[in-house]
């Protein structure tokens, strides 16, 4: 079931996001060569609870950490410790804060130092995909339409689509209906409508979009270990346009 946010609730909303904004800022500006991804980790956890919330990672359906750090070809999920960052690697790093009963959802990849040509483009084409999918998440359009422009756009530019894991629909909790693809044709799913609540992330790899989780059994990489990037905001559907709750403006 879809749950349709009121306007006091996507107010709620905003003030998760920020939080979740602010963190990545914050994480973003630790990312360098040295840095142990559970330092980033402890960063983000006391960012988040210095400002009376939660993160939403720590101990959902088990997970160990605030943030999910996936380095160079891991794609989602990484769970924060030893690895230290070198020249080169690009990080994914998925935030998630939860404050007055609701959540933020976000997610940036990084670069460390100096990285690849192709890899900076993976990163660049990543976002724009969002950003595409952003465009069709207008009043009367359907959930693909979403789905089917972050395609597009990634499959132009020669990349693809991670197909196992998609986007989400959030607020009292992390994960609620609808998921959302980011892959498929236009024109289907439900439509969307003022106060749908949605986490639009694409995860692109510069390979093959087959995916495998590792010994852990959290943090998933890509089958052919190419690189993979990772974009992604909470964006609440109204009148006027999407809102997108987690950049600061």
């Amino acid at each position: 079931m879809i749950i349709i946010k009121t306007e006091k609730e996507i107010d709620l909303m905003r003030q998760a996001g920020k939080i979740v904004a602010e963190t990545l800022l914050l994480v973003e500006k630790k990312v360098k060569p040295g840095v142990t991804t559970a330092e980033l980790d402890r960063i983000a956890e006391e960012f988040i609870t210095k400002h009376g919330a939660k993160p939403s990672f720590k101990g959902l359906y088990g997970f160990p950490a605030s943030l999910c750090i996936s380095v160079n070809e891991q794609v989602v999920h990484g769970i924060p410790g030893g690895y230290v960052l070198k020249d080169g690697d690009i990080i994914s790093v998925d935030c998630g804060a939860e404050i007055n009963g609701f959540h933020g959802d976000a997610a940036r990849t990084f670069a460390v130092g100096e990285i690849s040509e192709e890899a900076r483009r993976l990163i660049t084409v990543t976002e724009e995909s969002f950003f595409k999918g952003v465009e069709a998440a207008v009043i009367g359009n359907r959930l693909s339409d979403i789905s089917h422009n972050i395609q597009k756009h990634v499959e132009a530019n020669g990349f693809s689509v991670v197909r196992d894991f998609v986007g989400h629909g959030i607020g009292r909790t992390v994960h609620e209906d609808p998921e959302v693809p980011n892959f498929g044709r236009p024109g289907r799913g439900p439509k969307l409508v003022t106060g749908m609540a949605l986490a639009i992330e694409p995860m692109v790899n510069i390979g093959t979009y087959r995916v495998k989780t590792a010994g852990d059994d959290w943090t998933v990489i890509t089958a052919d270990k190419s690189l993979s990037a990772h974009y992604e905001n909470t964006v609440v559907i109204l009148p006027d346009g999407p809102e997108i709750l987690t950049l600061i403006k």
